[in-house]
């Protein structure tokens, strides 16, 4: 039964034909594939989540059947292929966070391949399961900052984490990358994004696709985590690992401005999982709240209850309003905004955790218990204001658009 008397995509426009058809199959797996899974993926230990008898590849298997090809999506004009997407990745994120996260992170190398313009690397991605190498042990959100915009005044980033080196038609790289691999237990290829030293020297930067079945690439431990726990994070670590020089997205000349393209294209896709995830929260309330009974009546006759179900409808469709509006801004100004991406990211993000955080206070003690999904979308949605970028770090990195050189000069004057 709908408990929201709206489309699944609330007061956006009637959807083309071929709109309604991606939201009604990819809601159709969510429904069938991702959710009876959920539960179960949630409460296994992280080991067991990539088992070779996990639940979880057989729902891979079935996504990668969706037809959310991002070569195909490519061929499309831009607007309709972000609306798309925003339309798939927020019924994902309404099946479950973690898993809508284990695919999404799939694409990234083929996505940053695009992004690079690298034809071959996109062609040797296609329909391989990916990952995103950029966070380091101790180099968190300073990976974000390519050109160290954030540092503090005189200071620097220390020594990275992982390095990589070009000598002759070759990339030869050493180090590691922290836990927070989304995706690293399970993927086949990796867009690394790392130093480069030459001369004894480093400095960002060089991002390239590494296959990790490459000699000197090795695993870590999946990391055990309070919420997206169908999403296998963990360390890589690297040896004198070498890939031929074709494999290069970006090399120090155009490091930070492809970081920063990264980070646009990555955000607003982070952005629409979140929005599933708040508006997953919000159903469940609104449904709890119609069966619900006290003081004689369900509880959404009670005043208080439907002001606070309305306040959690007004962020959803805020969040979902801002999120596709940056994601057809991005995909036709001549330069995308960080300022846009961040922004959208931060909202939607905040907006699961706050959704999630009411509707869990609307089912009182139910709540809380495993017996209901509140208290797994909670935590879902408390590890997304991690995720892709601590959404802190994000406001400050998007809020440097906002800085004016010749505003500056003329109060300083």
């Amino acid at each position: 039964m709908d408990y929201l008397p709206l489309p699944l995509s609330g007061l956006e426009p009637p959807l083309t034909e071929m709109e309604q058809l991606i939201q009604d199959t990819t809601h159709h797996f969510a429904l069938t594939a991702m959710r009876p899974v959920s539960a179960q993926l949630d409460r296994l230990p992280a080991e067991e989540v990539i088992a070779p008898q996990s639940p979880l590849w057989g729902v891979l298997e079935k996504a990668a059947g969706l037809g959310l090809s991002m070569t195909a999506l490519a061929q499309l004009p831009p607007l309709d292929r972000v609306k798309l997407l925003a339309i798939a990745q927020e019924e994902l994120g309404w099946g479950d966070g973690g898993i809508a996260g284990a695919i999404l992170v799939n694409h990234f190398p083929v996505m940053y391949s695009m992004l690079a313009g690298n034809e071959p690397m996109v062609q040797y991605c296609e329909g391989k399961l990916g990952c995103w190498a950029i966070t380091e042990p101790e180099h968190g959100s300073d990976m974000l900052d390519g050109n160290g915009t954030l540092a503090a005044g005189g200071s620097s980033y220390g020594k990275p984490g992982c390095t990589a080196r070009i000598v002759g038609d070759r990339i030869v790289i050493n180090g590691r990358k922290a836990a927070w691999v989304s995706g690293a237990m399970t993927a086949q290829v990796c867009a690394l994004y790392c130093h480069l030293e030459e001369n004894g020297r480093t400095r960002p930067g060089v991002s390239c696709i590494v296959p990790l079945d490459a000699k000197g690439v090795s695993r870590g431990k999946p990391l055990d985590k309070l919420g997206f726990r169908a999403l296998n994070q963990g360390e890589l670590y690297f040896d004198n690992v070498e890939v031929p020089l074709a494999h290069l997205l970006a090399g120090p000349d155009t490091y930070d401005d492809f970081v920063y393209r990264t980070l646009c294209e990555a955000n607003p896709h982070v952005a629409a999982l979140g929005i599933g995830t708040a508006r997953a929260a919000l159903e469940h309330a609104v449904e709890y709240a119609h069966q619900r009974r006290q003081g004689g009546v369900p509880i959404i006759q009670h005043t208080s209850v439907r002001q606070r179900l309305f306040e959690m409808f007004r962020k959803v469709e805020a969040a979902r309003a801002l999120t596709r509006r940056v994601l057809a801004y991005n995909a036709t100004a001549p330069r995308p905004s960080l300022l846009a991406s961040a922004s959208a990211k931060v909202t939607a993000t905040q907006t699961a955790f706050e959704v999630a955080s009411e509707a869990m206070q609307i089912l009182g003690g139910n709540g809380v218990t495993r017996e209901y999904p509140l208290e797994k979308l909670f935590r879902d949605a408390r590890a997304s204001l991690v995720a892709d970028g601590l959404n802190e770090v994000l406001g400050m990195k998007g809020g440097s658009d906002l800085i004016n050189p010749e505003l500056l000069r003329g109060a300083a004057a």
